[in-house]
């Protein structure tokens, strides 16, 4: 099993792709948000063209209403992989939601949940912000909370989930780096310098596809009631525009700021996995070297 991973707007779905054709493989979409049907444009999803006819699976699963949930994305990757396998073809997984990959990929353990702990949490923050729970969490569990930014209020609810029904740290559950597969990662390294610009490039060409017609269309099937698809980049700031909060402009400008903060993170969470491959995203042999990475 391959994959390819690495921050967004790095190249990953066309290395993908490419791969698949030259080792008779199809994709498998680990990327989080384009797992709900309607989000395309916002995602950067493929194409028919662009996939070129490689068979990509894993894709618009869930409805805008639904929340994401990484237990059950782990067992649709595991049947996808099984089925892929099964007819002699090499599953290529694809996409930058970093605990998406690691649970296609690893032997990885979800605690379960608990509705009413769950919901006591999420009053909670609706009422306090996620600040204060951060702020519970870090007294808790320092190590989950260096890893979960203070404003993601959606993971410190989880993880403080996590903690008050297992009683262990939020940051236990996260095992040491074990495949399930034979497995080779390939991470695309783009210069931070240019990754800011290819985001910003890749921002103003969603806005000219049309990104505001579609979350504008998602509105009305429940995009802002969606506890996980409302806050995805780039919707949750159109919605944002949408209300009368922002100007189109703000919201443009905020999109390429907040999209470049959230590639530092997938940076760092895929350099700290010592099992990635990583390769210059912009050499001339990248193919060879990625195919040469598999062997």
């Amino acid at each position: 099993m391959i994959a390819v991973v690495g921050a967004t707007a790095a190249g990953k779905s066309d290395l993908a792709v490419e791969l698949a054709l030259r080792l008779g493989g199809e994709a498998l979409n680990a990327d989080s948000m384009q797992l709900y049907r309607g989000m395309d444009v916002g995602t950067a999803k493929l194409t028919a063209a662009e996939m070129r006819g490689v068979p990509h699976h894993l894709l618009d699963l869930w409805d805008v209403t639904e929340p994401a949930a990484v237990a059950g994305y782990q067992r649709l990757a595991a049947e996808a992989v099984a089925d892929v396998r099964a007819r002699g073809r090499v599953p290529v997984l694809v996409g930058g939601s970093g605990l998406y990959v690691r649970a296609a990929l690893d032997h990885l353990e979800f605690p379960g949940t608990d509705a009413a702990v769950r919901a006591r949490l999420e009053d909670e923050l609706a009422a306090s912000g996620p600040g204060v729970l951060h702020e519970r969490l870090r007294a808790l569990d320092p190590v989950a909370a260096a890893n979960i930014l203070p404003s993601n209020g959606r993971r410190v609810v989880r993880a403080l989930e996590v903690v008050e029904i297992t009683g262990r740290p939020f940051s236990a559950t996260l095992p040491e780096f074990s495949y399930r597969y034979d497995a080779v990662q390939i991470g695309l390294a783009v210069p931070r310098p240019e990754l800011d610009e290819r985001i910003a490039l890749r921002v103003e060409r969603m806005w000219a596809a049309g990104l505001v017609e579609e979350v504008r269309a998602l509105e009305k099937a429940g995009l802002r009631e969606g506890r996980t698809a409302s806050r995805a980049l780039g919707y949750a700031q159109v919605l944002r525009f949408l209300a009368g909060e922002w100007t189109e402009e703000r919201a443009k400008e905020e999109t390429v700021r907040l999209t470049r903060r959230f590639a530092r993170r997938q940076e760092s969470w895929f350099r700290r996995d010592p099992r990635v491959v990583w390769l210059p995203h912009d050499a001339p042999d990248l193919a060879e070297r990625a195919v040469a990475a598999t062997i």
